[in-house]
């Protein structure tokens, strides 16, 4: 099994933005994340840990202005964690072995999928497209991926 984990590298190549969303709790403001519009088929995985966190084929528009997700890819690596900030309740959703904040999950996602909406910031993930997955060690999550 593949061994992930946060490290002094890791940070160092984040950019400024990927820094003030994973490690600071940041959002990017709404409409400009990266992966906001992206519908090639992969597998997003944290920025600074590489851990798998969630399937194109679980990707749907929202209309929130971030990257909207019905489950994690791997349930094993994903942390809720209750967010009294800004004034209102919310789950906050970090990375297991990165301990990234990648945003929040709500409960208004479609409901043939389970219910749940995990908003992410584009800036604390990285895509891995299919046809590279097998090279970058994520062959495993394959069948969890659709071509479209």
């Amino acid at each position: 099994m593949k061994s992930y984990k946060k490290s002094d590298a890791a940070i160092a190549a984040l950019t400024p933005e990927q820094f003030r969303v994973t490690q600071q709790s940041g959002t990017e403001k709404p409409g400009t994340g990266e992966y906001l519009h992206n519908t090639e088929p992969g597998i997003y995985v944290d920025i600074v840990s590489g851990e798998p966190l969630f399937a194109s084929s679980e990707m749907f528009e929202s209309g929130c202005g971030w990257p909207s997700f019905a489950r994690p890819i791997e349930p094993a690596h994903i942390n809720e964690l209750r967010d009294a900030g800004h004034g209102m309740l919310r789950t906050e959703v970090r990375s297991v072995h990165g301990d990234s904040h990648l945003g929040h999950v709500f409960t208004d996602g479609p409901r043939d999928r389970g219910g749940l909406r995990y908003c992410i910031n584009s800036a604390s993930l990285r895509f891995i497209h299919r046809h590279d997955m097998e090279a970058a060690g994520y062959g495993e999550y394959l069948d969890q991926v659709e071509d479209k």
